[in-house]
């Protein structure tokens, strides 16, 4: 392919706070797609370039000058870095057509781009690829596509299925979300397209990453938040290359997952401050780079000795002795738990009792001209994550059941679902869960929610509409999370019929999506009764699984040179093993290094035990200036591994 260069510049960036100045080049060229399209491709190259390099890739549809803060990082480690403008967007010709044109369609650009790269003079044939939300959809479509020179990829909060995670989440449309998502980008024209295919049809099959898994043969690693409004993608995306995908990817997946929205990495969250350890004790960007060195450099990273999982396990953010607010890893995802039902009764209370009653159910009016109204949870253009409930569930149309006061914390861990028993006087209508965490003074807060359309409680790609009065169980997916409930905490679900404008609002008459020509009120009844028993299902993580503990002592937030400290380790109940391997992955400034010296302890245990033990004593040399110290991570050979991540500065 010949290359046309429209622009070549040197530019001088001062990072005043450090002192230190960036030079670096870069060339744009106008890339040309298989059917003659051509995309604006800026390349970066560093300073010192002189042989053939690796080269990290991002493409966008938010403009690739944006791109500039990741392009100099990544070549300051000696890489090459492209950044392109997706089809239609900014300096690339061709009509954007969200997506559609960036998988395995009759146009590929990603496939494309990545090959046209390989057979760049400055490539060594080896590309990973970075990117965030719309550009880590656009990675995953990638993938699905199978370039021959895509080496691995680091992907963040982004959807796998754009039908059910994006748009149609539940078979409802995710109003906020999309409408000014296209909006923002100029591309509402697509809303009219997206309206035309309610249901799952051979239209979304190409945005789609479910049906490909089996044929992407890259490593990544999925970073999202239990907030997030693509978290559900995150996981599915993790889960279907680490344990379905073919050689390549198959067992060498990463997934982190914090408390947070769509803007990771921050304490502050919704209504909520998380401890500061929910801010990760490192940039995401330092350890993408540890990923991209092991699997384009061949250095010995030891990426993967870390174990694929690392989540964090939420909890009271008022009371800093209660259990949760911390980072475990796990050797797989979903963890071992099980799956336990809380049950609905008629006077508002959820208990793993079953109800006994033969005719018990409530039944609550929904007025679509009076949607409730959304506050918090898995939003972008509006308020986002954990918020208060408690001013909504004082509506008639919010029925809420709620445990007593827990006399001891309950951990629930992985996958949420409510099973409901309902019945609607319309044709159709529109079912809502929320999960929260009720504290002692009250605050209602929204942990995760779902929502599921009537007439595709069987499936999204028919319609089933609802006989008057009948009964039908209804499964509403509330995504996943991780949190303990603490003493004196309760747990609670919220049921209702609108959520807006988080989602559309049904209008009960069962017409086509969007080209409704009136709206009704609809009965709506939810059933609480031996036969009909609705209930959401906790996952519980099993209390004998084993764990690790590993904490820096001592334990304060400032260290000054020469000062002495050790790491101490707890392994607890390590009932499935009877030997255990043992590394620590310290965060030290700039740089990452493991103890001890890339080579994990061997630990002799006795299973049924506890040990617990100095790891080992370290004494800071003298240091001028401050820096960064923290353990990120411990890494064990046993299923799950509870992580205290302690952030201290060297004065």
């Amino acid at each position: 392919m010949r290359k046309t260069i429209f622009k070549l510049s040197i530019i001088l960036i001062i990072i005043i706070q450090n002192h230190i100045i960036y030079t670096y080049n870069f060339e744009t060229y106008m890339v040309p797609m298989r059917d003659g399209t051509k995309l604006a491709t800026d390349v970066y190259f560093p300073d010192d370039f002189s042989e053939p390099l690796p080269v990290i890739l991002s493409r966008t549809p938010y403009g690739k000058e944006h791109l500039l803060p990741v392009a100099i990082y990544f070549t300051t480690f000696n890489y090459i870095f492209v950044a392109q403008d997706s089809r239609g967007r900014f300096d690339s010709e061709g009509v954007d057509s969200v997506f559609l044109d960036d998988g395995w369609g009759i146009n590929q650009d990603g496939y494309d781009t990545v090959e046209w790269i390989a057979e760049q003079s400055w490539c060594n044939g080896k590309v990973g690829y970075f990117g965030a939300s719309a550009l880590g959809i656009m990675g995953n479509l990638m993938a699905g596509a199978r370039p021959p020179h895509l080496v691995c990829q680091w992907i963040s909060v982004a959807a796998t299925d754009l039908f059910s995670q994006a748009v149609f989440q539940g078979g409802e449309f995710r109003k906020s979300l999309i409408e000014q998502w296209l909006k923002g980008q100029g591309s509402f024209y697509k809303y009219y397209e997206f309206i035309e295919h309610p249901l799952y049809d051979s239209y979304w099959e190409f945005l789609n990453l479910k049906n490909r898994y089996h044929l992407i043969n890259t490593p990544a690693v999925y970073l999202g938040g239990w907030f997030d409004i693509f978290l559900k993608g995150t996981i599915d995306g993790f889960i279907g290359r680490q344990y379905y995908g073919d050689d390549g990817a198959l067992g060498n997946q990463m997934l982190i997952i914090g408390p947070w929205t769509h803007e990771i990495n921050k304490r502050e969250q919704g209504e909520l401050i998380f401890p500061s350890n929910a801010v990760l004790p490192f940039i995401p960007n330092q350890f993408a780079v540890m990923w991209f060195d092991y699997w384009l450099k061949g250095y010995p990273t030891n990426i993967l000795e870390m174990g694929p999982v690392l989540y964090y396990v939420m909890g009271d953010v008022d009371d800093p002795n209660a259990p949760g607010n911390y980072w475990r890893s796990s050797s797989i995802w979903p963890i071992p738990s099980a799956k336990i039902p809380f049950y609905f009764h008629q006077d508002g209370t959820l208990s793993r009792e079953p109800p006994t009653e033969t005719n018990s159910f409530t039944t609550f009016i929904f007025d679509p001209n009076n949607p409730v109204p959304t506050k918090g949870g898995a939003n972008l253009a509006i308020p986002a994550g954990p918020y208060d409930q408690s001013d909504l569930e004082t509506r008639d149309d919010v029925i809420v059941f709620t445990t007593p006061p827990l006399e001891e914390p309950i951990e629930v861990t992985g996958e949420i679902l409510v099973a409901l028993y309902g019945s609607s006087s319309a044709p159709d209508t529109d079912w809502t869960a929320k999960l929260c965490d009720v504290y002692p003074d009250g605050r209602s807060i929204l942990i995760t929610d779902g929502i599921l359309k009537a007439r595709h409680r069987i499936s999204y790609s028919q319609e089933d509409f609802m006989e008057p009065g009948k009964i039908y169980l209804f499964k509403i997916d509330l995504w996943s999370t991780s949190i303990i409930f603490n003493r004196n905490h309760r747990i609670r679900v919220d049921i209702s019929s609108s959520n807006y404008p988080r989602f559309e609002i049904n209008p009960n008459t069962g017409e086509p999506f969007a080209k409704h020509t009136s709206m009704q009120i609809a009965e709506n009844t939810i059933y609480h009764q031996k036969t009909h028993p609705s209930f959401i299902f906790l996952p519980i993580p099993d209390e004998e699984q084993p764990h690790i503990t590993v904490t820096l002592i001592p334990n304060k937030t400032t260290f000054h040179s020469f000062d002495n400290f050790k790491i101490d380790y707890n392994i607890y109940n390590p009932t499935l093993i009877e030997n255990a391997k043992l590394l620590i992955l310290i965060h030290l400034e700039n740089s990452f290094f493991y103890y001890p010296d890339e080579n994990m302890i061997e630990l002799s245990i006795n299973p049924g035990s506890q040990i617990t033990n100095n790891l080992f004593n370290f004494k800071l040399p003298e240091i001028s200036s401050s820096i960064e110290f923290s353990i990120i991570m411990a890494v064990c050979d046993i299923d799950s591994i509870n992580i205290l991540s302690n952030v201290a500065t060297i004065d």
